[in-house]
């Protein structure tokens, strides 16, 4: 039996916390224990050693710092990051799966092919760690010397001038024919497997121009191989400095788009665990030595929280839904 004390302690308590004690329960809110409580998987939805798992490792190690539990690293790759993303799509919304996010799966393949989720439906944004501007490239013995010349050459050459990309419906495709459809100009595309291929296809002159990022092709660019004639986003990069944006110097007034990185989870994780990711992100970054190792793979660190990371998926989802439905574009 109870003693007097015990039946006095049960007495002061609610109606609906006496009961629980008496059966030796705990409340909901006791058993769950404050979040992080275990190991925390980071789903890379790319091979090790691409721009997605490097940004993504340096975000685990600084979460794994600031929140006291192991984030772990996990590549899935397959499908164009299909396989990884839609993993995390499908996980439990209790902040243990993070996924490290790219432009492509996220904002890029939902538009050519049907996709295993639904990006804006099934994943919430936490964090875009920087912008990667993509670059205008061409050999040096290319005739036009600057983006204007450019421009009025291939206008003049409608479909005899060709551009490379890493594959129909990816980033390089893309971000060259919205500059082409904003321009006006009619260029010849050329896909291939990869960026690697596409880029080695420039190099060696089966193809005339190209777009890629300063991490892929930021050497050859200094060594001499390739010229730069722009940006494509609307403001100059640190990370190439001296080469100017595209809309800066002659091209589409309102051309602005770029590479991004970053992380979601499943929609319905808390807001709370959201924040708690983004605000150690966002501090990490304005730590020299870490923004250092951000911008070493190319980005052009500008921390985004949820409310701008939405907008920006957004902006992309509106600006090339239209394109790639008039171009008829669709994934091969």
């Amino acid at each position: 039996m109870l003693d007097r004390r015990r039946l006095v302690a049960l007495a002061a308590l609610s109606p609906l916390a006496a009961p629980a004690i008496l059966r030796g329960a705990t409340s909901p809110a006791a058993a769950q224990a404050p979040w992080p409580n275990r190991q925390i998987r980071m789903i890379i939805p790319w091979p090790p050693g691409q721009a997605t798992d490097v940004v993504g490792r340096l975000a685990g190690q600084r979460l794994t710092e600031r929140l006291g539990q192991v984030v772990v690293p996990e590549n899935r790759p397959g499908a164009g990051g299909q396989i990884g993303t839609d993993l995390v799509a499908k996980a439990p919304p209790d902040g243990n799966v993070i996924l490290s996010a790219s432009i492509g799966p996220i904002s890029f393949s939902p538009l050519v092919q049907r996709t295993p989720y639904d990006a804006e439906r099934e994943l919430a944004p936490v964090v875009i760690f920087g912008i990667a501007p993509f670059m205008l490239l061409v050999k040096p013995d290319f005739p036009a010397q600057d983006l204007r010349s450019f421009m009025a050459l291939v206008k003049a050459n409608p479909g005899k001038y060709s551009y490379n990309s890493s594959g129909i419906g990816g980033a390089q495709h893309l971000v060259c024919a919205l500059f082409l459809a904003k321009s006006g100009l009619d260029a010849l595309h050329v896909p291939f497997q990869g960026s690697g291929p596409a880029l080695a296809a420039l190099l060696g002159g089966q193809v005339d121009f190209g777009f890629d990022t300063p991490a892929a092709a930021g050497r050859l660019v200094r060594d001499g191989q390739l010229r730069a004639l722009g940006l494509t986003t609307g403001k100059p990069s640190a990370q190439v400095p001296g080469i100017p944006p595209i809309a800066a110097v002659g091209g589409p007034a309102d051309y602005d788009v770029g590479g991004w990185n970053g992380l979601m989870v499943p929609a319905g994780t808390p807001r709370p665990i959201i924040d708690r990711i983004f605000t150690e992100i966002r501090d990490g970054m304005a730590v020299p030595e870490v923004r250092q190792r951000y911008e070493s793979v190319g980005f052009d660190v500008d921390p985004m929280g949820p409310e701008a990371m939405l907008q920006h998926m957004r902006k992309l989802w509106a600006e090339f839904g239209p394109l790639i439905r008039q171009l008829g574009i669709r994934a091969e």
